[in-house]
């Protein structure tokens, strides 16, 4: 962080009088926002400096090529850490949370998901115009052994955990012609690989990139497949179809295109990318036991089921096994369940109360601020009330457990008496300055208790994290 207050005060005169950690969506890299009089940039700290490399170089390329991505203002000597231009705080998948949330997507929502879309083809052909390819990392181009990783991440941490029997021999041969049919036309274009919602900011009305670090050459199928098909984004038929067309349109700026070849191809990006996100679920949920990818199986299988309406003849034996996989009775949700659910929530006041999405018009908000903050101590800030660092010191302390116990029973009471008048929803936020530790922690034990005491539903979000779990 020394050396970011440093380059900070090199490039802008200015000391900074505030620093603050943001959250990063499973990356090592390290986001800080720096703050001194009117001035306001985001530090970063890599911990690769082949990726920092390739963030710097492509930037650079994109915002020659009129692409809004933050601009990179300074960089350290040794490369591992540099400062940005600040795009603010509005990030898509924060604006369009309420859709997410309830399936149902307003027009405004709509409107700024086809306005990120829309710029796809830009990125991917004038951002891949003349771009040196070798900077990328860790590989300059989409390519076989790319593609077997991925199916073979698939295999092994999902379809084999799920207990499903399959010939081995008869899938890799499926699985060597998807691999053939998804190179057969990479051409001269910039593949995002990272292309959703998380990192696309809003500033001025505008979508601005971030994080394309990971990009490099590639067909473009596979970012419109990632952006429309994101499992937990719930998107309906009508606007996936919205999206597309959207793409289309933009396309055709800059290249002619045979609309039934597109949507073909297309169709086994999404195939790709499915297999892909259930072998990332797999080996977090299943491997790592981090039950909110769990949660997240039955979003993607979903999906699935959808795209095998129509099967895939080339690839028959893979698809007899995916038939079978999203017939699996665990992966069926109750067709209708008419328990309470319990909607719990931790959040940082300074982004707002999260909405309720059910139309109940919300419930109960706990301020979480009274209690012993592990945030002001600088070895807390880099873990979470998910981590044990900062269960033991809320737990040593012992202010949490009395504010607890006050929110146990007033919740319960609340919780027996909508089960007996049979209603359906009640939601529970807990607040914090940053929504990284102390919400975080209180909105976890009572999700526990709630799953323990009473037969609930019970969901629960850690908004400022990116976390999803299912009780």
């Amino acid at each position: 962080m020394k050396r970011l207050e440093e380059l900070f005060l090199s490039y802008t005169g200015v000391k900074a009088s505030e620093v603050t950690e943001l959250t990063s969506s499973g990356s090592n890299r390290r986001y800080f926002r720096l703050r001194g009089k009117d001035i306001s940039l985001v530090g970063v700290v890599g911990t690769n400096l082949e990726e920092n490399r390739a963030f710097i170089a492509i930037d650079r390329h994109f915002l020659s090529k009129a692409i809004r991505v933050p601009r990179v203002l300074a960089v350290s000597g040794d490369g591992m850490c540099y400062i940005q231009e600040d795009l603010g705080n509005d990030q898509l998948y924060t604006l369009v949370s309420g859709g997410r949330e309830s399936g149902e997507y307003s027009s405004y929502e709509r409107a700024l998901l086809c306005k990120t879309i829309e710029q796809l083809p830009k990125i991917q052909f004038r951002g891949g115009a003349g771009l040196d390819y070798d900077l990328c990392y860790p590989d300059r181009e989409f390519n076989s052994r790319m593609v077997m990783f991925d199916l073979n991440y698939f295999k092994y941490c999902f379809l084999k955990a799920t207990g499903l029997d399959f010939n081995e021999v008869r899938l890799q041969d499926d699985f060597e012609r998807l691999k053939d049919d998804l190179l057969r036309d990479s051409g001269e274009t910039f593949m995002y690989r990272d292309f959703q919602a998380r990192n696309v900011m809003f500033k001025d009305g505008e979508p601005y990139f971030i994080d394309f670090q990971g990009g490099r050459r590639g067909p473009i199928y596979y970012d419109v497949a990632s952006f429309i098909w994101q499992a937990r984004s719930r998107y309906p038929d009508d606007l996936k179809e919205m999206l597309t067309e959207t793409y289309l349109r933009a396309l055709k700026g800059y290249t002619e295109v045979d609309e039934v070849l597109f949507y073909e191809r297309l169709r086994i990006f999404v195939l790709f990318r499915t297999l892909q996100v259930l072998g990332a679920y797999g080996f977090r949920g299943y491997f790592e036991k981090k039950p909110h990818f769990l949660g997240s199986i039955p979003y993607a299988l979903n999906n699935l089921r959808k795209i095998l309406k129509t099967p895939f003849e080339t690839y028959p034996y893979l698809t007899e096994v995916l038939v079978k996989l999203t017939s699996m009775h665990q992966f069926y949700e109750i067709a209708e369940d008419k328990r309470l659910e319990v909607r719990i929530y931790s959040f940082a006041y300074k982004k707002g109360v999260p909405v309720d999405a059910t139309g109940n018009g919300g419930g109960y908000v706990f301020d979480c601020r009274s209690i012993n903050n592990p945030g002001k101590y600088e070895h807390f800030r880099q873990f979470t009330g998910l981590d044990a660092e900062v269960v033991k010191f809320l737990e040593d302390d012992g202010e949490v457990s009395v504010f607890l116990d006050s929110v146990y029973k007033l919740v319960d009471a609340h919780a027996k008496r909508f089960i007996e008048r049979k209603f359906t929803h009640l939601q529970v936020c807990f607040g914090c300055t940053g929504g990284q530790h102390r919400s975080v922690y209180c909105a976890e034990r009572l999700a526990e208790h709630l799953s323990s005491r009473f037969d609930v539903k019970v969901t629960l979000t850690h908004r400022e994290l990116d976390i999803e779990k299912l009780f």
